[in-house]
């Protein structure tokens, strides 16, 4: 089982880096993701990606969406084969990211949950 703790580390400091290959060397070739971030970062109408490639493609749009990308981690915890980091991202909001992993200790899932605005609860 892959440690959460030295994952969340790896993950981490690979995203404030802004080490795209560093990122997706946590993940498998066949992965899919869900996250609304992929809307508002490439503007298309679409909140999955599957494959590698369309998640590089995405992760690289964003990045330059967000020149000052940088992840502050609150808590990293641990599930079964899976772990959810939640941490402090972009535009002043926190994110909860839920990665699933294969038998090869590579993320072959991921969802991800960010805060809402403050008077989108109401």
């Amino acid at each position: 089982m892959t440690d959460p703790n030295k994952f969340a580390g790896k993950w981490l400091r690979a995203w404030n880096a802004h080490d795209l290959d560093g990122v997706l060397a946590h993940f498998a070739e066949d992965v899919e993701i869900a996250t609304p971030m992929i809307r508002i970062a490439t503007g298309k109408d679409q909140d999955t990606l599957s494959g590698k490639e369309a998640v590089k493609n995405y992760w690289a749009t964003a990045l330059n969406k967000f020149p000052s990308l940088k992840f502050d981690m609150i808590c990293v915890t641990a599930g079964v084969n899976s772990v959810a980091l939640y941490y402090k991202t972009v535009m002043d909001k926190t994110a909860v990211e839920v990665m699933f992993f294969d038998q090869n200790g590579l993320v072959n899932r991921m969802h991800a949950f960010y805060s809402l605005d403050a008077g989108a609860a109401q």
